[in-house]
């Protein structure tokens, strides 16, 4: 069906882009059509007088020596082994192995991993009579691909293993006899093209909700769905998909996190009801405002909406029933309509300070900025003081940062913050400093991120020296000599990866002046004398026992750990942790927020013990001598 053949029907200029593309596809039915007339194009490039690489130059020999393999073979499992081996050899050869191309790096930060760069990313298996694609074929290992085409083949099915090619921009299916398409296809959230015209569909699954980049799904010459059909002619492809993903049925939910104790036998059996123990929560909520369809339109509309998740917010939040709360992203609304007041019919009281921005802002403005939140149990502590660490006026202050380039044009600029709360058992008096914050995101400025913990770092120390010489307010107090007496948590969003070198500094106390973090930029005595800390922090997670816990941050771009809680080892001792997402639950899932998960980022909750202070070793007697006199 061509656009002259509809005749005098009006037909929308979403379906008339789809037929034009239809007609495109189908006269790419010869053997390697795209490949050919792409070697065909970089032949004429070579010829001009300007040089000019062109990109699929070497999928046009490889392409070509596929072709002359398959003409012998027409065995399709056969045809497809030889073109995975002939391309993969090709590849092998190139500077860049494309096998780590694909891999979500550590050393890539938040939010996004993107592709390493590829001599080709593009593969034309069209036209060449391939009837079975294998689950183990050698196609799904090439990860960085971003094109593929297996048009006018004769595939009567697609196995699931092709969602592991997860940076395909465009699929080309069509001209085959599929009846139906693997739901695995919705977690390829990069494509941009799917074309199916011309199989035998009668149903698109509703999993391809999740494509929200999807620019054009190719539905023509199938015998579709009415509806379904009816919606991509009028509407066009998104609006299809935000059909398909808001009218989904919800998933079961997954499995319950597990508790994870950490006490040795002999350390569970000497904590008595004695033992002073407290529960941490941090957890980044993910603001109202940051939650668009834009960023997250993978995401059905009713769960991404704030009336849904903030109740799924606080249930987890309140049923954890935690001593203290680290929240990040709380914009002033929130936190004065909502988390305050539910909260505080529970038994917390709250500190809130929003990021520098709302300064410059209007009233109605400024109450949708976020901020960090620290909610505690106010039966049982006493809020001392509270403290806003607001990183780019501090940077200010520090005479080795005033003549620094890099601060003015790199740190300034920056308004993120971080919140420390001291506190008091109203029964034991023993102090407590909790900080929370939540660290500038953007994998290109490690060095603020830096910058930023060390100022933070600084502050707590300054902070609790002056906090242990406050007289102690219940009698029995033991005497608290500075800050490295006080027991302390350092939770928040830090939007670093373990192996970064902030994590590096937080918990060895050290990082190099010259660490590649750095980025070769200036800042005083940080750059040229290194970062230094005397707290003593463990990462609450990385304790033995607790297993590998896969992310705390789930989304298409990005699936990591950013999130952490640092506690002093002097002073705590850890009992337990809750446990990762289940693993299972996750290979089937996109990204979060979703229908059980209210953010992108999950909560991590611990359980600590407060450590009785060293005891001084006893003074030996004076000595005794006899028979003699004392001197005035």
């Amino acid at each position: 069906m061509s656009p002259a053949s509809v005749g005098n029907q009006m037909i929308s200029p979403h379906w008339q882009q789809q037929l034009l593309k239809c007609e495109m596809v189908r006269s790419s039915r010869s053997p390697h059509h795209r490949a050919r007339a792409s070697a065909m194009a970089s032949r004429t490039v070579a010829k001009s007088a300007i040089p000019i690489t062109n990109p699929n130059a070497k999928l046009a020999s490889i392409t070509t020596t596929a072709t002359t393999t398959t003409t012998d073979t027409p065995s399709s499992t056969t045809t497809t082994t030889s073109i995975s081996t002939t391309t993969t050899t090709t590849a092998k050869d190139s500077s860049t192995d494309p096998s780590s191309a694909a891999d979500n790096s550590p050393s890539m930060n938040h939010p996004a991993s993107t592709v390493a760069p590829n001599t080709w990313n593009s593969l034309d298996m069209g036209g060449v009579n391939i009837k079975n694609i294998p689950p183990n074929s050698g196609l799904f290992t090439f990860t960085f691909l971003i094109n593929l085409y297996l048009n006018h083949n004769a595939l009567e099915a697609v196995p699931a293993e092709i969602c592991k090619l997860q940076h395909l921009e465009l699929l080309d299916l069509s001209g085959n006899s599929l009846t139906t398409l693997p739901t695995e296809l919705g977690r390829l959230t990069q494509l941009k093209e799917l074309y199916v015209f011309d199989n035998h569909l009668i149903t698109i699954p509703h999993q391809f909700g999740s494509l929200h980049q999807l620019q054009t799904l190719g539905v023509e010459g199938n015998p579709l769905n009415t509806h379904m059909k009816e919606i991509i002619q009028k509407d066009g492809t998104p609006a299809f998909i935000c059909y398909l993903r808001d009218s989904a049925p919800v998933p079961s939910a997954p499995p319950e996190r597990i508790w994870k104790s950490l006490l040795s036998p002999a350390e569970e059996a000497a904590l008595t009801s004695d033992v002073e123990t407290f529960t941490v929560l941090c957890y980044n909520i993910l603001c109202e405002r940051y939650a668009t369809e834009r960023l997250y339109g993978y995401t059905p509309s009713w769960a991404l909406a704030w009336e849904y998740r903030r109740e799924l917010i606080l249930a987890e939040v309140a049923g954890s029933q935690a001593d203290f709360l680290c929240l990040q992203e709380v914009s002033i609304f929130q936190y004065e309509e909502y988390f305050a007041k539910r909260l505080g019919a529970q038994g917390y009281e709250g500190v809130h300070w929003p990021k520098g921005r709302y300064k410059t802002l209007s009233e109605t403005d400024r109450r949708t900025v976020d901020g960090c939140a620290v909610f505690y149990k106010a039966n049982r502590y006493q809020l001392v003081e509270n403290h806003l660490v607001e990183y780019s006026a501090i940077a200010m202050q520090r005479q080795d940062f005033k003549k620094t380039d890099d601060m003015f044009n790199r740190v300034l600029g920056k308004d993120h913050i971080a919140v420390v709360c001291l506190f008091e058992d109203k029964h034991t008096g023993t102090r407590f400093i909790i900080a929370n914050t939540h660290i500038h995101w953007d994998p290109s400025y490690s060095d603020v991120k830096l910058v930023q913990v060390a100022l933070l770092l600084d502050e707590i120390e300054k902070m609790g020296n002056a906090f242990a010489k406050y007289p102690p307010r219940l009698q029995a107090t033991t005497d608290v000599l500075g800050c490295y007496q006080i027991p302390t948590i350092i939770a928040g969003d830090f939007n670093s990866v373990p192996d970064s070198g902030l994590c590096d500094f937080l918990s060895s106390g050290y990082l190099a002046p010259n660490h590649s973090d750095f980025m070769q930029h200036t800042y005083g005595r940080y750059t040229s004398e290194g970062l230094k800390h005397r707290l003593g922090l463990k990462n609450a997670y990385l304790t033995p026992g607790v297993g590998d816990i896969p992310v705390t941050n789930f989304t298409p771009g990005f699936k990591g750990v950013l999130d952490y809680v640092w506690y002093s080892a002097a002073t705590l001792g850890i009992n337990g942790v809750l446990g990762g997402v289940d693993v299972k639950y996750l290979e089937k899932e996109v990204g979060f927020p979703n229908a059980h998960f209210p953010s992108d980022h999950i909560c991590l909750i611990a359980e600590f013990r407060v450590r009785p202070p060293r005891e001084a070793p006893p003074r030996p007697p004076p000595p005794v001598f006899h028979n003699s006199h004392s001197h005035s």
